[in-house]
């Protein structure tokens, strides 16, 4: 590289001393051109030379200095991999030393272990021999002793055995007499503990039950909308809840009488849902009903949904998850039917935990025990409603003991489980608390029901509801099975019928109402 520069220098000079003697041969100063050319020349020459020999040197050095760094950096590498050697050499003595411990001691406790080995044998051997010499003086005695007695083994045997049996016979009569006594002492008082101890760590509220309810209103003009034209509104909502609707001097208030607890509901929600939209009309009415009664049918699910996770009770049927629901609109004799029935739940999983009883099979028979007082239509009144529940209960896969419970807490049937008397003990714990139930209520909405079961017994029937305190009968016929004329004689027969099987103060209005539509649709 050195001497390609050289030449370029010199090549570069040499142009450069050919046009210096050219313009010095045009101006006539050849000799003086040429003699300072060639002093410029040597210069440039020997600066080239010694510029050439500084690269040189440079190169040199920084070659020599890039070959120490690599030479340090393999040093380097070299010096780790040897230190990682060194240390993996370590490691292995180390484990070769340990192996070489464990071999020794396991070596050692082989020893220790065969020889106890030969000792237990020794041992063994010692035994069997003593085993046998016993064996033989046993028999040796025996012999001896029949010798002595005149007996044989078997024989001494057997009256020893009988001779105990007596003894024995006759302490166990006077151990288990004595018990009996102190059982019978003790039995009352212990009983009467854990009713009262399962009382006390049971609070509930007690139920308050009635027949009507009062409906709020912003303004007493809405009064006038809700009765409508000629009252054709309110007679439509009544019509199609079969509750009594009072609208009286009461301010901003309305009075929704019927002895059935869903269609008091069904009836409130929807006045309250026709009030908020505010078209209300005989044909609103029935849709908002509809409406109404589906939702209800939807909220009684979800309220046995509840009912039962809030009890824990796992694995019920959605039937009776229904009837379960269905308890929160029903009443016995004044008192909330599914208060009384979680309350009866929780009675009986308190004391049968108190007794050792599995308390969830006492809370399941606990809660469903009055669920043959919610029935479908279907079912016939006539059936007690202990061996209805039973029935459903039976139906729908519930246990042998549960399924007793429910049938025999009212003595239907037979108990022949502990938890049937824990169930029927209960009940009455719930239904004897002071205010809890009402005899007078409980018979005045059963002969509400008998009105209307009277008037359902009719063909033709499509309606029947009880309202004013049960002195009206208001029946609701199919136009197509029912005419005019036939309309008049099946009031007259229905009210002979109430009159001919039902006792009742005072008198029963009946009410037969026919009614005939005729729809189309536009298109």
């Amino acid at each position: 590289m050195d001497n390609t520069i050289i030449i370029v220098v010199a090549a570069v000079v040499g142009l450069a001393i050919g046009f210096v003697i050219a313009k010095m041969m045009e101006k006539g100063k050849a000799s003086k051109t040429i003699s300072n050319a060639k002093k410029e020349v040597a210069d440039i020459i020997k600066q080239a030379n010694k510029e050439g020999e500084n690269i040189k040197k440079d190169k040199i050095f920084q070659a020599k200095e890039r070959f120490l760094e690599l030479k340090a950096e393999h040093e380097k590498v070299i010096i780790n991999k040897d230190k990682k050697i060194a240390e993996a050499e370590k490691r292995t003595r180390d484990k070769e030393s340990q192996i070489s411990n464990e071999l020794a001691k396991n070596k050692k406790l082989n020893e220790q272990l065969q020889s106890q080995i030969k000792e237990v044998s020794h041992k063994s051997e010692i035994l069997d021999k003593k085993y046998s010499e016993t064996e033989k003086l046993h028999k040796s005695q025996v012999q001896q002793l029949e010798v002595i007695s005149g007996l044989s083994a078997e024989d001494a045997k057997s009256q020893l055995l009988e001779s105990l049996k007596e003894t024995a016979k006759t302490d166990a009569m006077a151990y288990l007499q004595s018990t009996l006594e102190e059982t019978k002492l003790t039995a009352q008082q212990e009983a009467r503990k854990i009713v009262i101890n399962t009382i006390q760590r049971i609070g509930t509220e007690e139920a308050v039950e009635n027949c009507v309810s009062v409906f709020n209103l912003e303004s007493d003009d809405v009064k006038g909308r809700i009765i409508g034209r000629e009252g054709r509104n309110i007679r439509a909502l009544e019509s199609a809840t079969g509750v009594e609707i009072i609208v009286d001097d009461t301010p901003e208030a309305i009075i929704l009488s019927c002895f059935d607890s869903v269609r008091r509901e069904v009836a409130r929600l929807s006045l309250h849902r026709l009030v908020t939209d505010g078209r209300i009309h005989p044909a609103r009415i029935e849709e908002i009903v509809k409406k109404t009664e589906k939702q209800i049918n939807e909220e009684i699910v979800e309220i046995g949904k509840r009912t039962v996770i809030d009890l824990g009770i796992h694995g019920l049927h959605p039937e009776l998850i229904k009837a379960v629901g269905r308890m929160k609109y029903r009443s016995s004799y004044g008192q909330n039917l599914l208060q009384h029935s979680r309350e009866v739940a929780k009675l009986c999983g308190v004391m049968a935990a108190e007794l050792g009883l599995n308390p969830k099979i006492a809370k399941r028979a606990g809660l469903l025990h009055d669920i043959g007082k919610v029935p479908n239509s279907e079912v016939e009144v006539e059936t007690p409603h202990a061996i209805l529940g039973m029935q459903w209960a039976q139906k729908y896969g519930e246990k042998k003991e549960v399924c007793n419970a429910i049938g025999a807490h009212h003595d239907e049937i037979e108990m022949n489980t502990l938890i049937s008397p824990i169930v029927q003990v209960c009940d009455a714990i719930s239904g004897a608390r002071p205010g809890a139930r009402r005899q007078v209520l409980d018979s005045y909405i059963q002969r509400l029901k008998d009105l209307e079961d009277i008037a359902f017994g009719f063909n033709g029937v499509q309606k029947a509801y009880a309202i004013q305190a049960g002195r009206e009968l208001r029946v609701i016929v199919e136009s197509e099975k029912v005419s005019d004329d036939k309309a008049a004689e099946l009031s007259f027969e229905i009210s002979q019928k109430i009159q001919t099987d039902m006792t009742y103060p005072g008198q029963v209005k009946v009410t037969v109402i026919r009614e005939t539509r005729s729809v189309n649709v536009a298109k």
